[in-house]
């Protein structure tokens, strides 16, 4: 998606709605970190901080990722507002560079159907997680109903589990958790969580 609209959106990103999707994230993705406070995790595409920053009780550190300035500023402002003292943010884009980092976890919330090439993606992904880090991804099914030329359509758990394997992710775990009204794209849609091990 182009940047710009991010750097547009970044000031009223927070909408009611969002803070409600994100909020349903959080308690899923808390489920996954029960066992993480000794370690680190990468928020990729982080926007905002809805969802990780309301996860730093859980886990050693976060560095939020993001392409969009605006949106990592706002993602600043919270985290100074909130006092939290073990977030920091990273303006980059891993599909452009690649980073020298390493963490224990890398989420993608609502992020991977906005990366035109997912398996490319998921190989820089999995080159930033020490062995037997973990992966998690929360996103939408697979929609018929959805075409937009910047956006997948979500995706089939067949079709993403075949990718990890094929970069090299084991104990892939893929679940439907979530059907809401009109949250992607103005659709009703399903989300997912999928979890796998370096």
């Amino acid at each position: 998606m182009d940047i710009n609209v991010f750097e547009q959106m970044a000031n009223r990103y927070d909408t009611e709605e969002r803070m409600e999707l994100a909020k349903v994230i959080v308690k899923e993705v808390r489920q996954e970190l029960r066992a993480s406070k000794t370690k680190s995790l990468i928020d990729y595409g982080s926007g905002t901080g809805l969802v990780s920053l309301e996860l730093a009780d859980l886990v050693d550190t976060i560095l939020l990722v993001d392409s969009s300035k605006q949106m990592l500023e706002v993602a600043k402002a919270k985290i100074s507002h909130k006092g939290i003292t073990n977030a920091k943010v990273l303006y980059s884009d891993f599909t452009q560079e690649t980073p020298e980092l390493k963490s224990d976890v890398v989420l993608l919330s609502l992020v991977l159907l906005h990366i035109p090439d997912t398996k490319k993606i998921l190989e820089e992904l999995f080159n930033i997680l020490n062995d037997d880090g973990k992966l998690i991804i929360i996103d939408f099914d697979k929609n018929d109903k959805i075409s937009h030329p910047k956006v997948h359509n979500g995706f089939s758990h067949e079709e993403l589990t075949k990718i990890l394997s094929e970069v090299g992710f084991k104990s892939i775990e893929m679940k439907t958790f979530y059907h809401g009204k009109r949250i992607f794209m103005n659709q009703d849609a399903a989300m997912f969580r999928l979890s796998c091990t370096k």
